[in-house]
């Protein structure tokens, strides 16, 4: 089977899973594991207020994903020039290793300065992550894009759970102190991040790509208004971008903010560290599963499945009281979370004209570095407000509604 396996990808195909499975370790690792949990330990020792301390994460995710998204369309037009994308796909992962190792020395009680290293590493780790999108078209052919991209997406799930699976081992060990601990899993999370990106460094180059001009942000400039004007002539693609800005956004809140949530529930370590294993257990299979049920039901029908799942999490939040009642949640958000992901895109593929599918990726893609603005912004403040950051996770209810809202609206005519 492992033979097989092999022999299905090319080198410089494998060569791009592997850096999914690189870098997947930082989104489990560090967003929404080990670091919300030394943090909030952090910010505790510092006698800071739950509620705050969750806003004041909430605060950080906004600054790094605005940060990101707005220089994503200049980055990612600059990438289609020779030479150009590998640099800078370069400086952004490493300034997402040197922040998270950076994070070992910040000295005790220093949650500051501790969040401002997460911000660094978010940013880093959104700008590898644009040039590593657009250099799927190197690593393989037109007609394998779509088995190579959701093999670097199942992977990446198996390349996060297996270093946390080594850093969970250690953590209920109790061989270490808990510093001691969340620092190896540091290391760790810096150490599988280089490691497996480099066959993606030594094997994958750029194949397509446009001679260097003077003026790029004029370039790219130009290109967004053509682009802009282009869009006004199709409704139903322009009205899902703004539901799949408000629903992903939603998502990409409760994928970054749970465990500081669960932390202010007063989970421990270890049963967070349980929930979020669950959370990538269920996920995997999920996420074909939805693959699976789109073929028959359609993708909207998912998507709308998805979103109402989602409804059903924030509903569910305001009775959380015990550890069993998070990890229901838990699974239930496993169940959406990489199947919402995954059909997005491919419903977003089918209703944009097939001869325009760069161009309108490209706004695709702005909205995605966006998500879990908007959202992370509402928890903080409602969070602040009430005290209570349960409260916060239910007012995102309100991002699934209208996400729901613009995706019954964009229907195309042509779409069963």
């Amino acid at each position: 089977m492992f033979k097989t396996l092999k022999n299905k990808f090319s080198t410089v195909e494998w060569s791009w899973i592997m850096q999914d499975w690189a870098n997947s370790v930082y989104s489990l690792m560090i967003t929404t594991a080990i670091f919300p949990i030394f943090y909030k330990a952090m910010t505790d020792a510092a006698g800071i207020a739950d509620a705050d301390s969750t806003a004041y994460l909430g605060y950080a995710n906004s600054i790094g994903t605005i940060f990101v998204g707005v220089l994503a369309p200049f980055l990612g037009t600059s990438a289609d020039y020779r030479g150009v994308r590998k640099p800078l796909f370069t400086v952004g992962t490493l300034i997402g290793i040197f922040a998270v190792l950076a994070m070992i020395f910040v000295p005790t009680g220093n949650w500051n300065l501790l969040l401002v290293l997460y911000v660094l590493s978010a940013i880093g780790f959104g700008i590898a992550n644009i040039f590593y999108d657009s250099s799927l078209l190197d690593a393989t052919t037109d007609e394998r894009l779509d088995l190579v991209s959701s093999a670097g997406y199942g992977f990446g799930y198996i390349g996060s759970v297996i270093p946390f699976l080594i850093f969970m081992v250690i953590q209920l060990s109790g061989i270490f102190s808990a510093t001691t601990t969340v620092n190896i899993g540091f290391i760790i999370t810096a150490v599988w991040w280089f490691v497996f990106t480099i066959p993606y460094w030594k094997n994958v180059h750029q194949t397509h790509y446009l001679e260097r001009t003077e003026g790029i942000v004029k370039t790219t400039l130009d290109s967004l208004k053509v682009s802009l004007s282009e869009l006004k002539k199709y409704p139903h693609i322009y009205l899902f971008l703004i539901g799949y800005f408000f629903y992903i956004d939603g998502v990409g809140t409760i994928i970054r903010m749970a465990t500081s949530v669960g932390t202010d529930l007063g989970l421990s370590a270890n049963q967070l560290i349980i929930m979020l294993l669950v959370v990538q257990i269920v996920a995997f299979p999920c996420s074909i599963i939805y693959g699976t049920l789109a073929k028959r039901f359609g993708n909207r029908t998912m998507l709308f499945f998805g979103i109402g799942t989602y409804i059903v999490i924030c509903l569910m939040a305001l009775g959380i009281r015990t550890f069993n009642d998070f990890l229901v949640l838990a699974v239930l958000v496993g169940t959406a979370q990489g199947g919402i992901q995954a059909l997005s895109r491919s419903y977003f593929g089918q209703i944009i004209p097939k001869e325009k599918t760069n161009q309108f990726f490209g706004f695709y893609n702005i909205f995605g570095k966006f998500s879990s603005v908007l959202g992370t912004t509402i928890l903080a403040i409602v969070s602040q407000q009430t005290g209570n950051s349960l409260n916060g996770v239910f007012a995102i209810i309100v991002q699934f509604i209208i996400g729901a809202f613009f995706l019954y609206k964009s229907k195309p005519k042509e779409t069963n």
